[in-house]
C-alpha cells in the first residue's frame, strides 16, 4: 500500500466523517437545508476516493476515472450549493446542473488527451476552482461580517487557487501517462495529501460558523421574552450594557413602563386576555422604538425602553405619545371598548452610575407616576427642562 492508496482511504473517511457531523449539526441549525446540502456535498465527495482506487486496482479504468471526476464535481456544486443558501445568496439550480454536464462532457472529450498536459489538466482543475471561487462570492455578498465570514471567505479563494496549482503542478512534475498510472506518481501523493488538508479545512471553518450560528441563537432565545417577543430582564440588561458600550458619548434615557391595574384584566377577562395586553403594549414600544433603542419585558407587567443619544427633553413627548396610543388601542380577543393604560417613569442616564441606580432613578419615577393616579409620565429631574414640557 503505497502513501497515495493511504491519503485516499483517509480522505474518504475525513469526508464521511463531515458528512455525518453535519447532518447532526443539522438538528439544531436554523440553516438546516443549507447544512444538509454540505453534508450530501461531503458524502458525495467521499466516493471520488474509491473511484480512484477503482482506477488504479480494477479493470474499470475509464469508467472509474470519469466517475471520480464527476464525484468530486458534484460533491464540490452541492457544498457550493449549502454556502449559498447559508448566506442566503441567490442560486439557480437548473444553472448549477447546465454547469455539471457542459464539464462533464468536457472531461469526456479531454479523456483521451495526454495527461500533465496544461491543456488537460487546467481543463480538468478548473471547474473545481470556479465552484470554489463562487463560494466565496457567496460569503462576500452576504451582510453577514464577522471574522470567521472573512476567514471562510479567504480559505474557499485559497481552495480555489489550490485547485489552479495542482493543474500546474501536474504539468510540471506529471501525472502519469494513463488514468491508471495517476495513483503511482508523486504528484497523486502531493494532490491527495493537498486535498486532504482543504478537506479539513474547509469542514472545520463551516462547522465553526454553524457553532457560531447556533450559539447566537441559543443565545437568543434565552435573552429573549416568549410572550412579548420582547428582550427579557437579562437580555435588556445585557443588550443595554452592550449600547452604552457603543454610544461612549451623547445623553441617554432610561423608561420604566407597567401597565395600571393588571391583575384587575386578569381576574376580569382570565389570562389569556391579559396576556394579549402585554403582546400589544409589546408590539407598540417596538414600533415606537426609535432604531438603536432597547426593548424589554422586565417582568410582569413592567417594560423598560433605554434610548441612546436621546435626552430627557426628546423622551418625555415619546413617552407620552406611547401612553395616549396605549389608552386607545383596541386589543385583540377583548371587548371593543375595552381600553389598557400604563404609567411611565423617565429618568436621563448617569454614568457615574451603576445599572442598577439608573433602573432604580426610572422606577421611582414610575412609582410617582404611579402616585400621581396612574396613566401618565414622571420624570427624574437633573437638569432644568422646558416648562412647556408636562406630564399628562
Amino acid at each position: 500500500m503505497n502513501g497515495t492508496n493511504f491519503f485516499l482511504g483517509m480522505n474518504f473517511l475525513i469526508a464521511l466523517s463531515f458528512c455525518v457531523v453535519f447532518l447532526v449539526v443539522s438538528t439544531r441549525s436554523r440553516s438546516k437545508s443549507a447544512v444538509r446540502w454540505i453534508a450530501a456535498g461531503f458524502a458525495v465527495a467521499s466516493f471520488s476516493t474509491l473511484c480512484e482506487l477503482a482506477v488504479a486496482h480494477t479493470d474499470w479504468v475509464r469508467f472509474s476515472a470519469i466517475a471520480a471526476f464527476v464525484s468530486v464535481l458534484g460533491g464540490l456544486q452541492l457544498l457550493r450549493i449549502g454556502i449559498a443558501r447559508l448566506y442566503e445568496d441567490r442560486i439557480s439550480l437548473p444553472d448549477q446542473v447546465m454547469f455539471f454536464l457542459f464539464w462533464v462532457i468536457v472531461d469526456l472529450l479531454i479523456y483521451d488527451l495526454p495527461r500533465g498536459t496544461l491543456l488537460h489538466s487546467f481543463a480538468y482543475q478548473t471547474p473545481f476552482a470556479i465552484l470554489g471561487f463562487n463560494g466565496a462570492r457567496s460569503v462576500m455578498r452576504s451582510k453577514r461580517r464577522l471574522p470567521v465570514d472573512y476567514a471562510l471567505c479567504l480559505l474557499l479563494t485559497f481552495t480555489g487557487l489550490h485547485f489552479l496549482g495542482k493543474a500546474w503542478l501536474a504539468a510540471a512534475v506529471g501525472a502519469g501517462t494513463t488514468a491508471k498510472d495517476y495513483i503511482h506518481t508523486n504528484y497523486a501523493v502531493i494532490s491527495q495529501s493537498a486535498t486532504g488538508i482543504m478537506v479539513v479545512t474547509v469542514g472545520l471553518m463551516l462547522l465553526a460558523v454553524l457553532v457560531l450560528e447556533i450559539m447566537a441563537d441559543e443565545r437568543s432565545k434565552s435573552e429573549t421574552d416568549l410572550l412579548s417577543a420582547l428582550l427579557n430582564r437579562r437580555g435588556f440588561e445585557q443588550q443595554l450594557v452592550r449600547c452604552i458600550g457603543r454610544h461612549h458619548q451623547g445623553s441617554h434615557t432610561l423608561i420604566m413602563c407597567d401597565l395600571d391595574h393588571f391583575k384587575s384584566i386578569n381576574d376580569t377577562y382570565g389570562h389569556y386576555c391579559g396576556d394579549r395586553v402585554i403582546e400589544a403594549f409589546g408590539q407598540l414600544l417596538t414600533e415606537q422604538a426609535p432604531k438603536g433603542a432597547v426593548v424589554g419585558r422586565l417582568g410582569g407587567e413592567e417594560f423598560g425602553l433605554f434610548l441612546p443619544r436621546m435626552s430627557l427633553e426628546a423622551a418625555i413627548p415619546l413617552a407620552n405619545a406611547i401612553r395616549t396610543m396605549m389608552a386607545t388601542l383596541a386589543v385583540p380577543g377583548l371587548p371593543r371598548e375595552f381600553r389598557a393604560n400604563a404609567s411611565f417613569g423617565v429618568a436621563p442616564w448617569n454614568d457615574r452610575s451603576t445599572l442598577q441606580q439608573n433602573m432604580q432613578q426610572a422606577d421611582a419615577a414610575l412609582y410617582e407616576a404611579k402616585k400621581a393616579g396612574r396613566n401618565c409620565v414622571r420624570w427624574v429631574v437633573r437638569e432644568p427642562i422646558e416648562a412647556s414640557v408636562a406630564a399628562q
